[in-house]
Order: C-alpha cells, then sequence, then structure tokens
C-alpha cells in the first residue's frame, strides 16, 4: 500500500490565514505566539511568512527574516493532523527560495535538541549545527541546536535546491499516475 502526498500549495501568508495560523501554532507548541504577532509580521518589511494549503485550508506555516544577507527562519509548523506529507519540507523549501531572491547568502535557524526529524530534514538542505543554545525553550528548559547553510546564492547550492524539488514533487507526480492506473 502506498501512502500519497495530499496536493498542497504553499503561498504567502495574508492577515486572514492568521485565525488558523494560530489554532495550529496552539496545538504544536507549549507556549504559542500570540495571534497578534503575526498581524505584526505580516507589516515587517524584512519577514516573510508562508503557509501551506490543502483544499484551501491552511494546514502548515513557516516564516523568516531576511536582514542583509542573512535569512533567520523564525517559525516552522505543520499541524499534527497533516504531519508526514513532507508539508514542512515544502514550506523550508520555499523559504529558502524567497531568502534567495531576497539576497541571502546564509540562513540560520534554531530547532529543539530532542526534535530528530526537524534536524534530519535541515540537514537534507545542508544546515549544519553551529552552536547550542542552553535553556533556550522557556517551556521546559530544552536547549536549542543553532543550525546554519551558507552559500545558498552559488549555483552548487541552487542546484542542490533544484533536484530536492525534483524529488519532493515530481516523486507526488508519478505516485499519483501510478495510483490512477491503478484504478
Amino acid at each position: 500500500m502506498a501512502i500519497l502526498i495530499d496536493p498542497v500549495s504553499v503561498e504567502p501568508m495574508r492577515r486572514g490565514d492568521i485565525q488558523r495560523v494560530a489554532g495550529i501554532e496552539r496545538r504544536c507548541y507549549a507556549i504559542p505566539w500570540h495571534e497578534n504577532a503575526y498581524y505584526t509580521e505580516l507589516s515587517n518589511r524584512s519577514a516573510c511568512y508562508l503557509v501551506a494549503r490543502l483544499e484551501n485550508d491552511v494546514v502548515g506555516y513557516a516564516g523568516m527574516w531576511v536582514i542583509v544577507d542573512e535569512a533567520h527562519i523564525t517559525t516552522v509548523a505543520v499541524d499534527p493532523i497533516h504531519r508526514g506529507k513532507k508539508i514542512g519540507e515544502r514550506l523550508l523549501q520555499g523559504l529558502l527560495e524567497e531568502a534567495i531572491l531576497a539576497g541571502a547568502t546564509r540562513a540560520t535557524l534554531e530547532v529543539r535538541e530532542h526534535n530528530v526529524v526537524a534536524q534530519n530534514l535541515y540537514r537534507k538542505y545542508g544546515f549544519r549545527e553551529a552552536a547550542i543554545r542552553k535553556n533556550y525553550y522557556t517551556d521546559n528548559q530544552e536547549n536549542a541546536l543553532v543550525m546554519w547553510v551558507d552559500d545558498i546564492h552559488l549555483d552548487s547550492y541552487l542546484q542542490r535546491l533544484r533536484e530536492l524539488r525534483h524529488e519532493l514533487y515530481v516523486a507526488y507526480d508519478e505516485r499519483i499516475r501510478n495510483r490512477d492506473e491503478l484504478r
């Protein structure tokens, strides 16, 4: 039996998405951002926030700031009932593409020390561990790994990003074709 990825679009976050984003935030984090933080972020010229939509419903979101040549990924979250469908990866890829378009040459983020799934995704996209922030997460005093990827503007990284996009989207198209052939 094959598991199919639902068709998901990644788009800029709009004001009308914020209530759904806040609901996902509450399900994902013990200390969620307040809804008003997202309204502020949407007016921040240095910020870029994306949502993942499945049949017009917001099922994930991600955000970053791009300051000078550095992208700082501030959040990536997927509704728990939609995890395992590569939605977080699509959002990450969207952020990295937007960062490159905005002139970033490197990107950074913090991830919970025990979130191995997220760490593996970030490593797949070239991030490496650079530091540990002790007791960074106030809900349980968990450490954060600081991860970086450099040279995201170089042709070699852009090629890798294209290859990962191809794996993500073409593999989905092939699964849909195979499913349709079985009918």
